[in-house]
């Protein structure tokens, strides 16, 4: 018997939920199914995912920022058609590929002119395990320092750099010789960097959990007491890389030149997994630094073609399409339209991002209603209140977003770079009445918070009643020529903000 995909798939679509309880991961579902994530997506076209029924769904998380030029992007699949029709030789490994020198040679392109060296990998986390073995080599020195805040994946070394006790809960010890200093304290960092035992200083110009950056100098300081120390300075671009935050790469921002830069996500185009570090010839040597070396830091799947044929062809949409200019100036309309809710939501405490990397942060409004809500929530969880914000804007208004991390008050929206003032109108009035139902007290968001409640302390499994609200919105035509369709949506944070544990890159998993 042949296989048939489209047969199978078709077969056994909308069994997905119980396949995972079985053999992947019941918790999650649990998870899914009481809260009402359990929404079975059969298809996705740029920034729409839809249903079954072909209720579509607006898609402001994409993937955690794996889909920037949208999903199923036409070019990127020709080009993998393409890869696939040529029968190339792939993964020889005992030779040097060609879609791997090509990639190699056009992502150097969007760098600064000192980074002169690629090695590809697979994820974003393995990319940071490769620039600390890179640091270590070059420096001979054994420490790494990272930032508080700071998420940089969930392989032993990347997590041992990240700075978020519920990623790290039960998976001790970690490795030696790591430690973290406050974003913005530059006494901090002088001061362990003086002992010149650090091989690195590894940084998110953006930090995925709550989307907090600096807003004054201290990334060009800390660059430079890197080199007075001797100290290589690493910038984990996994989440910002590609137009994300309106430049091509975040550092930019700063005019920063890392010694060092870690890439994923967008890379893939969101089909064959790739991750890349970008660094220094030198440095690059210095592992790779005798003939019996050449292969002492390698990955079986990292240079394959399929993988080399997606970012290629990511990197022409971005291009092309225009599309790290658009992140800037739709983010900045998308901000400029978010401030302006302050006024009238007194829990929007701040907006903040660049491009099309946004937090919203609440805070206790001063009405005395809302300030009861407010403070029985926080007595379920520090980070209830804005998944109740998140599963109202899927089930009322079709919109996928996520909560920013584990013990904040913050939604991170992070939109396919393709969506223009249609999304931005649509999300804005999606998200100025779900705030304003939040004022009512008690009402259907706190139905959802006491059955969340039951979930966190094992005394039921009933799905709330805001999840279940149907409804017809108006969703905006996909700009991709899709008719925008009714129906119900549901959506869930990469963590999901219940117990403070979860799984994922701050909702980004590397």
């Amino acid at each position: 018997m042949s296989f048939d995909l489209k047969s199978l798939v078709a077969a056994r679509m909308g069994e997905n939920y119980e396949l995972h309880a079985q053999h992947l991961n019941p918790t999650l579902v649990q998870v899914q199914r009481t809260i009402g994530f359990d929404r079975v997506y059969v298809r996705a076209k740029g920034a729409y995912l839809y249903d079954a029924e072909d209720n579509a769904y607006l898609d402001f998380l994409s993937g955690y920022s794996v889909f920037n030029v949208g999903r199923n992007h036409p070019v990127v699949a020709k080009a993998v058609h393409d890869a696939l029709d040529l029968d190339l030789p792939n993964m020889v490994q005992m030779d040097c590929s060609l879609m791997s020198g090509l990639l190699a040679e056009a992502l150097l392109k969007k760098m600064p002119p000192h980074l002169e060296a690629v090695f590809f990998c697979n994820s974003g986390t393995e990319a940071v395990e490769g620039a600390l073995k890179f640091a270590r080599a070059a420096t001979g020195r054994p420490r790494i320092v990272s930032l508080k805040g700071s998420y940089h994946g969930l392989s032993y070394g990347a997590l041992s750099i990240t700075g978020s006790e519920t990623f790290q809960e039960g998976f001790g010890p970690f490795l030696a010789d790591t430690e973290m200093v406050p974003l913005g304290d530059l006494n901090a960092l002088a001061t362990t960097l003086a002992m010149r035992d650090v091989a690195a200083f590894i940084v998110e110009p953006v930090q995925g959990k709550g989307v907090n950056f600096p807003a004054d100098d201290y990334f060009q300081q800390a660059q430079a007491l890197c080199r007075q120390y001797g100290t290589m300075f690493i910038c984990d671009e996994v989440q910002t890389g590609f137009g994300r935050t309106g430049k091509w790469f975040a550092f930019e921002h700063w005019g920063l030149e890392p010694d060092i830069v870690t890439m994923a996500k967008t890379l893939s185009g969101g089909y064959v997994p790739c991750g890349a570090i970008a660094t220094r010839r030198a440095i690059y040597q210095k592992t790779f630094s005798r003939l019996d070396r050449c292969v002492v830091h390698s990955s079986t799947f990292g240079r394959n073609n399929l993988a080399m044929t997606c970012a290629l062809a990511t990197l022409s949409v971005l291009e092309d399409e225009q599309l790290v200019e658009n992140s800037e100036t739709v983010g900045n309309l998308l901000m400029a339209r978010l401030r302006g809710l302050m006024k009238q939501h007194p829990f929007i405490k701040e907006v903040r991002g660049k491009g099309l990397m946004i937090a919203i942060e609440f805070h206790e409004p001063p009405q005395f209603k809302s300030k009861l809500a407010w403070r029985l929530m926080h007595k379920i969880d520090q980070s209830l209140f804005p998944q109740l914000v998140v599963v109202p804007l899927l089930s009322k208004h079709r919109i996928l977003t996520q909560v920013a991390g584990h013990h904040m008050d913050v939604i991170k929206i992070l939109p396919p770079l393709t969506i223009g003032r249609k999304e931005v109108d649509y999300f804005i009035n999606a998200l100025d009445q779900t705030l304003t139902e939040c004022t009512t007290f008690p009402g259907p968001i706190m139905e959802l918070a006491r059955n969340t409640a039951q979930l966190r302390f094992g005394r039921g499994k009933k799905r709330p009643t805001a999840a279940r609200k149907t409804g017809t919105p108006q969703v905006p035509a996909p700009t991709n020529g899709h008719r925008p369709l009714n129906g119900n949506a549901i959506t869930l944070d990469g963590p999901v903000a219940l117990n403070g544990k979860g799984n994922g890159r701050n909702g980004s998993a590397h």
